[in-house]
Parts: structure tokens; sequence; C-alpha cells
């Protein structure tokens, strides 16, 4: 099952903690020797390949409190452990922990950063 998204702007997506958006890559279609495979092989497959388009902060961690300097101003300031993946990496995952979305016609994965075997980034791509 997926979620249809009716937002206009990808922009104000905002991932939360260690979720990553990534848009998956067309499967394949065809064997090395050039036989058709049927969609259900396709989807059955256990890992998928994908590009990162938006990640999240990281992980949480607790704020640590100064309660024997009452002087000082309590902010509960959260900080992040920041995530691996990078916005433009290809992203090999595991097929089945993701969250299928669309948005403007095209299908999108949220997934915990947990579930991303590999990452594999090409500096050379954005330049």
């Amino acid at each position: 099952m997926s979620l249809i998204i009716e937002e206009k702007d990808l922009a104000k997506f905002i991932m939360v903690g260690d979720r990553v958006l990534v848009k998956p890559k067309s499967p394949q279609t065809k064997t090395k020797s050039g036989l058709y495979l049927p969609p259900t092989v396709q989807e059955n497959e256990k890992t998928q390949s994908g590009y990162i388009v938006k990640v999240g902060p990281g992980y949480p961690i607790p704020a640590m409190t100064d309660d024997n300097e009452p002087w000082k101003e309590q902010k509960d300031e959260v900080k992040y452990v920041p995530l691996q993946a990078n916005v433009g990496d290809l992203a090999i995952y595991l097929a089945k922990s993701g969250f299928e979305i669309e948005f403007n016609k095209e299908k999108y994965i949220i997934l915990p950063h947990s579930s991303i075997l590999m990452i594999i980034r090409d500096e050379d791509l954005l330049k």
C-alpha cells in the first residue's frame, strides 16, 4: 500500500530522525541473456537501489542538563549524530523495510537509515 501526497513542492518535506527519502531506480526488466522478467520477480527482490533525495537530521542525543548550576538558562537543545548518507548518494537498501509514497506521479521510499546496506558516493557527479 502506498500513500499519495498532493503537495506541490518536495522542498517542504522534512525527514524526521534517522529517516531517508529515496527515489528508487527503475528495476531490471531483463536478465543478462535478454529474457524479460515479470513484475512479481522484480517486487520480490530482497535488495533494491535508489538515489537519496532527502536526509533526516540523524539519531537524537539526550540533552545534558546542568542541575548543579541554577543560574544557567535551562534549554532543551536536541543534538543529533549525523547520518552517513548524503543527498545524491546511490543507496542499496532492504526492500521490505521501506514505506512507499507517491508524489507528483513518481514513487519514493521512506527508509530508516539502518536498512541501507551500502552507499555509493560519486563526488564528480555533482560537479
